[in-house]
């Protein structure tokens, strides 16, 4: 029984190695170097052929499998930190994540950030995060580049998660500076060139969440990377300005600011949190020359996005345009009743043309929100 066990495994092409007692004959009509690993056997008019590990080794750690250059990342100039909607039980809502992803193609974003701060990558467990990460490079990588937040305060797990992005195809990393267990100007430096040697790697600077600010310093440590395509930074203007006078690429993380730090500090572009839902504008802003009409007509959804720590006001504006289900993983909770409509006013007077999905923008009920603690 054990032998015919061991055939049949052979027969539907399972990767096994045939045990030295069993009688199986070697495949003599495939004439290559692999043949000693070649066995045929047959199941009526046809032969199958079982191939041994040895012919897919497996990937080493230093082998990186982006699909894209450290160029092709500095030369992005929108890129949406894109929102993860979840299902009612708080499971992954992968079809409108496929709708949203759409929208971002379809309005000109030229890049996402998977499990960012704006798409909780905090409250997924790695397998969800990688998972998600793979599922968006496979169905939308060649339309859009794909970059994975695979950052931990941990370098050890920064550096296996950022193994296992680039396995299964992301186009670059993001990683954040080590936060809660702060460590030493040194240990920064230490903890990037670990990540680094890996694939184009973005590194995201924002105080205001990690409590400690990645100095000047350690940026011009790491620069001659090849791998070191920009950073996301957050400080400011004048932060901005500081690199950008070195030739380093630097990315906006202030919706509020991106303007000016494009068209007057000379930063890339932006990573965004609105380009969610308003990225045709957004791309507008970028890319078309200074527009401070425009920049000026955009601040009052820009601000009220952050009445409340991100992404508590994106997820509820999200579900009151129907394109993400009403659903919260907890501590995340739907902002108030009077901010939820002062966003229907502002889509109002943006025009609601310019925002993603269909459907009106509904204030909802407390009600029609569901929170989820377990998942």
């Amino acid at each position: 029984q054990g032998r015919r066990d061991e055939a049949q495994g052979l027969s539907r092409g399972c990767h096994v190695t045939p045990p030295v007692n069993l009688h199986i004959q070697p495949c003599h009509v495939v004439q290559s170097k692999s043949d000693k690993y070649s066995y045929r056997i047959s199941r009526g008019r046809f032969s199958v052929t079982a191939i041994s590990l040895d012919v897919y080794l497996p990937m080493r750690s230093s082998e990186v499998k982006n699909r894209t250059s450290t160029g092709d990342i500095t030369s992005l100039r929108v890129i949406t930190a894109v929102k993860t909607p979840y299902l009612p039980d708080g499971r992954f809502d992968l079809e409108a994540y496929d709708s949203l992803i759409n929208m971002q193609i379809e309005g000109g974003a030229e890049g996402v950030i998977v499990g960012g701060t704006t798409g909780e990558g905090h409250l997924m467990s790695w397998d969800e995060h990688i998972m998600l990460i793979g599922h968006t490079v496979n169905c939308f990588g060649t339309k859009i580049k794909v970059v994975g937040n695979t950052g931990s305060n941990s370098t050890r797990e920064a550096i296996h998660a950022t193994e296992q992005g680039f396995a299964v195809g992301m186009h670059a990393a993001l990683h954040i500076n080590p936060c809660y267990g702060k460590t030493s100007v040194e240990g920064l430096i230490s903890h990037f060139e670990a990540v680094l040697p890996m694939g184009p790697t973005i590194i995201y600077n924002v105080p205001s969440r990690t409590g400690q600010d990645i100095p000047p310093a350690v940026i011009e440590a790491v620069s001659s990377f090849s791998n070191m395509a920009g950073v996301k930074e957050c400080v400011g203007h004048e932060r901005v300005k500081c690199y950008t006078d070195k030739g380093i690429t630097i990315w906006s993380g202030n919706d509020d600011e991106c303007h000016d730090s494009r068209w007057k500090y000379g930063a890339t572009g932006l990573i965004s949190v609105v380009s969610n839902l308003i990225p045709g504008l957004m791309r507008k802003l970028m890319y078309e020359g200074e527009n401070t009409a425009l920049n000026d007509k955009l601040l009052p959804l820009m601000k009220w996005l952050f009445c409340q720590p991100n992404p508590i006001a994106l997820n509820t504006a999200l579900a009151q345009l129907g394109v993400a289900r009403p659903v919260f993983r907890l501590p995340y909770v739907p902002l108030p009743l009077e901010k939820r409509v002062e966003f229907v006013r502002i889509v109002e007077s943006i025009g609601r043309e310019n925002f993603v999905g269909q459907k009106e923008a509904r204030v909802l009920d407390d009600d029609d929100f569901v929170l989820i603690s377990r998942y």
